[in-house]
């Protein structure tokens, strides 16, 4: 009996890490955002109560995160090589879904009340990426509906982008076209299969 009990708590505790690690693995098909949200059921109501709450449209948001982690929730930066080989220390301490810094997070669960907020989380990654353009908006006149120059703000921070740090870095601005490029795409999609994901019919996608 106490083998079989055993046996039965192994069983459970190891179709609990695989279902966390299915609910933690990036979408299949991220070049959709119907397919992201048909995949990942939770994540649309997440990225709905972020943008009614701080105004920033969801494709932005989704495109933001598509381009800083992939949708990853523990990515970190790549470390930097010492002599071409032995890993050395990352460039930063960005992480998560938003690739948000530590100090930067720390702002955020100050400001927005979210003071449990955990990088690793979608709907805390999502509702810190709308928060974010959000100030963009505020302390940057950036237009909510700009992903080019949100994003612009989002790489360099408001400071930098008030400095216009990003006219002398050629491939931040193609980074930034990528995404404008991609929330418009989102967008797109987004119209056509919204009114289903609000009312909760998946089918046909």
């Amino acid at each position: 009996m106490l083998s079989l009990g055993k046996n039965v708590l192994l069983l459970f505790l190891g179709s609990f890490v695989f279902l966390a690690s299915c609910s933690a693995a990036p979408p299949k098909k991220m070049n959709n955002i119907c397919s992201i949200f048909k995949e990942k059921r939770s994540w649309y109501g997440d990225a709905k109560k972020a943008s009614k709450r701080w105004g920033s449209p969801i494709a932005i948001n989704m495109a933001i995160i598509h381009q800083e982690s992939r949708f990853q929730a523990t990515a970190k930066p790549p470390r930097k090589k010492i002599l071409w080989v032995i890993p050395g220390p990352r460039p930063s301490s960005a992480f998560g879904y938003a690739q948000a810094k530590t100090t930067t997070w720390d702002w955020y669960r100050e400001k927005s009340g979210h003071r449990r907020a955990d990088r690793s989380d979608f709907d805390d990654a999502i509702d810190f990426v709308s928060w974010y353009n959000h100030m963009s908006v505020k302390q940057s006149s950036i237009s909510a509906k700009d992903p080019y120059n949100l994003y612009l703000a989002y790489h360099e921070g408001h400071g930098g982008f008030k400095r216009k740090t990003y006219r002398k870095k050629k491939w931040l601005r193609r980074v930034a076209k990528k995404v404008e490029r991609r929330a418009k795409a989102y967008h797109s999609q987004l119209k056509s299969c919204e009114p289903r994901l609000a009312s909760g019919s998946w089918w046909p996608f």
